[in-house]
């Protein structure tokens, strides 16, 4: 009989990192994925040791051509069945969408879409067939936010708040739960990979990754998403009376760059 596990891309660091220990302690076996295998391991040592649960370790690029495909062929090949599916892995880029390489843009829809897109897509079916399983994407906040300087991230973030709203509401009488995250402000290294200055966000609006991740856990099963912190859905509840194009100058006044 496979061994069933929740796979978590991204789990290197930050939210994902934070997912993983989360799902650990509820007794989860676990498949590590990122780029990272050295952060991997350490990681997987860890929580073997405190847990006593199995952790794989599963390090790739899934930017390039066909690493969707080997990591679910790598997967397969070891005897397991994905039972959570959390497709975290994504990153940010900030600045004017003219003066930024497009290379580097398309390879953030690649991650950010395209990956979670294929992995759902591969995994999803067996889940469904066994008739249980959980899909948790991780958005953001800015999935609501058009954001002038993120244009693309917010992008990606809207794509992913609205496939995962259709495919849960297709797979509601499935036994498959399926929830968007979206989080707003996190203290993670993204903002140092994206060189978004975030000093002038105050400190209420910010949360740990821990937090992210607990509240995240808790709410698979409660709606197919959830908004992190009491402040940020406050805030996207009341922008829904603002009108649009304020609410998109408002998100440019936010979003800095760090060199800025």
């Amino acid at each position: 009989m496979a061994r069933e596990i929740a796979l978590v891309t991204g789990a290197s660091s930050g939210i994902g990192d934070a997912l993983a220990r989360r799902l650990a302690r509820d007794g989860l076996h676990l498949g590590l994925v990122a780029r990272r295998a050295d952060r991997l391991e350490a990681l997987a040592a860890e929580l073997r040791a405190a847990h006593r649960i199995e952790v794989h370790v599963l390090p790739s690029d899934l930017t390039k051509p066909g690493a969707v495909a080997a990591l679910v062929d790598d997967v397969v090949a070891r005897g397991l069945d994905v039972d959570w599916l959390v497709n975290n892995a994504g990153f940010g880029t900030v600045g004017l969408f003219h003066a930024m390489p497009v290379e580097r843009e398309l390879e953030e829809i690649t991650l950010n879409v395209e990956v979670l897109v294929e992995l759902t897509g591969r995994l999803l079916p067996p889940m469904v067939r066994r008739g249980r399983g959980v899909v948790m994407n991780i958005a953001s906040v800015g999935a609501y936010l058009p954001s002038p300087h993120m244009a693309t991230y917010t992008a990606t973030k809207a794509f992913v708040l609205s496939f995962s709203e259709a495919i849960a509401e297709e797979l509601r009488d499935s036994g498959v739960r399926v929830l968007c995250v979206c989080p707003g402000v996190t203290r993670t290294e993204f903002q140092d990979r994206a060189n978004v200055e975030t000093a002038h966000v105050p400190d209420m609006l910010q949360q740990s990754a821990e937090d992210v991740a607990d509240e995240a856990v808790r709410a698979v099963g409660h709606g197919a998403v959830v908004v992190n912190g009491r402040l940020n859905r406050a805030t996207l509840g009341l922008l829904k009376f603002v009108p649009h194009t304020l609410v998109t100058r408002l998100a440019s006044s936010l979003i800095r760059s760090r060199e800025a």
